[in-house]
């Protein structure tokens, strides 16, 4: 191409070359500001894994200042804080590359921002010239081998394809022919992208860290192995015995330790031994019906003692003769109640019950009853056989009854919250629902006052309902129609009707209508 020799023509060329490079400077600086929001995001990213790996380190420390664990966490424990150290060292060594670059590239404004963002002679100097980044290289490659060199073999392999931290060569091109690390990720960078860069590789070590510190705490036992949430729990051995038998039970903590033995107090029987973690508790049955025995788990977690009750129940029966609640320990009103019945020495067709004050019907089997009460309090259950000279009473039982517990008021499976206008107008009404009640139960909705605070205007309503649903009353569908996000609606003073006979009052459902 030959340089025109017009020297107008020759100056609308020049004019065209810098119209040129002042729209690169354009692109180079908005590729830099978006290095620059990158390199922020990356920072605060790394600060968050920093506090997440904190929390793994504390949870090793406890449970390595408990006695009963320490003998298993140290070694694990030891591990882990040879790899925050290391990674610790490579944190600080990154960062400081980053301000080396940004010195040689013209140093910092007042307000801590990089000079000369664009400048790509720093980072080829130092990283490619002078091998900085071969060195940096190394380091990343020693570190990845000491973390993975901590956990178990079985692990090591699958951890070696997860750890995020990882040095790959790039591909051969016309610019990097020898495939050299150094050159493909420092050579001609901005400032700005080598600092982006070397936080990445800064997040790739916290990330990778986090990954191998979680390894160890799993080989070492849960981290959360603190008993900050515990139950008591109690398992008799047998809950029904005749009169005169041994009871026993075995009462523990849920996720126990082997090595540490709690104490243990009980309302009745005693304590016989407490070993491996477990107490073993036993009495000698007295009395006929539901016993109850109540007590407390005290374990000791080192820095503090973390006490839970506990509680069981056991039935003694009378000799020749048992009962069994086949639901609940208790009789509820207005509902079938199965018991099984039985009698030493008697055929089950011969077996009955009595009990005064309630209607026994038999059931699906033999020995099976239905028993339906009409009142709270307690009842007296004989347990009858007949003989050659009529009916004999072999048996009885004390026996709670209560009244079925009250419903819960709901709208579409909700008793309150939030819940989208589209679903909530496709309700046909209220629902009174027994929640976790093993009995075949329901209640009806008798009535409730509907009423809507709109988001904006006057309240509507409120407006009775004799049913339990919304179309009963014209006023309370055009209210509904008439909903929108952010209405709330309330349905109050809620009656239903149980199978018991009575009418209860439920609470009342706010909905807040998104």
């Amino acid at each position: 191409m030959s340089m025109p020799k017009e020297p107008r023509q020759l100056m609308i060329n020049l004019m065209y070359l810098v119209l040129t490079a002042m729209l690169a400077l354009n692109v180079s600086s908005e590729i830099l500001h978006a290095f620059e929001t990158i390199n922020q995001s990356i920072t605060s990213s790394n600060k968050a894994i920093e506090e997440k790996n904190g929390k793994l380190y504390k949870g090793l420390d406890d449970q390595e200042a408990q006695e009963a664990s320490r003998d298993r966490v140290k070694p694990y424990n030891d591990k882990a804080k040879q790899v925050k150290n290391a990674s610790a060292d490579m944190i600080k060594y990154l960062e400081d590359w980053k301000e080396k670059i940004v010195q040689e590239s013209g140093g910092r404004e007042e307000d801590g921002t990089i000079k000369r963002k664009d400048n790509i002679d720093a980072s080829t100097m130092l990283l490619v010239e002078k091998k900085g980044g071969d060195e940096i290289k190394t380091k990343l490659t020693q570190l990845r081998e000491m973390m993975l060199s901590v956990v178990s073999g079985d692990a090591k392999e699958q951890l070696s394809n997860d750890l995020p931290m990882k040095v790959v060569n790039p591909e051969k091109s016309d610019n990097n022919p020898q495939a050299d690390w150094s050159t493909g990720n420092f050579y001609n960078m901005p400032t700005m992208a080598v600092v982006t860069l070397l936080a990445k590789f800064q997040n790739d070590v916290r990330n990778s860290e986090a990954v191998i510190i979680n390894q160890l705490a799993k080989e070492a036992g849960d981290v959360q192995v603190k008993f900050d949430e515990i139950q008591a729990i109690a398992v008799p051995k047998n809950s029904y015995v005749l009169a005169g038998q041994k009871v026993e039970a075995n009462i523990m903590i849920a996720a126990y330790n082997k090595a540490v033995n709690p104490q243990v107090t009980s309302s009745g029987g005693r304590v016989a031994k407490v070993e491996n973690g477990v107490a073993t508790w036993e009495t000698t049955a007295a009395g006929v019906g539901q016993q109850t025995v109540r007590g407390t788990v005290t374990l000791d977690l080192g820095p503090r003692k973390e006490t839970k009750p506990y509680e069981f129940t056991y039935m003694v029966g009378s000799e020749g003769a048992s009962m069994q609640l086949d639901k609940m320990n208790v009789f509820y009103i207005g509902v079938p109640n199965p018991i099984t019945v039985s009698a030493a020495g008697y055929s089950l067709e011969d077996v009955s019950v009595d009990i005064p004050g309630a209607t026994v019907k038999g059931g699906a089997a033999k020995g099976k009853f239905e028993v339906t009460v009409a009142k709270a309090g307690n009842v007296m259950a004989n347990i009858m056989a007949r003989t050659a000279a009529g009916m004999k009473k072999v048996g009885s039982m004390e026996i709670r009854v209560k009244r079925i517990p009250d419903p819960v008021a709901k709208v579409g499976g909700q008793i309150g919250g939030g819940m989208f206008s589209s679903i909530f107008k496709s309700q046909l009404g209220v629902v009174a629902a027994l929640d976790n009640f093993d009995f075949d139960a329901k209640f009806v909705v008798t009535s409730f006052e509907f009423s809507v605070v709109p988001k904006r205007g006057e309240p509507i309503g409120p407006f009775p309902v004799r049913s339990s649903r919304f179309e009963s009353n014209s006023q309370v569908m055009q209210a509904i129609e008439r909903c929108k996000p952010g209405d709330k609606v309330y349905i109050e003073e809620i009656q239903a009707r149980g199978p018991d006979g009575t009418t209860r009052k439920l609470g009342t459902v706010g909905l807040t209508l998104k």
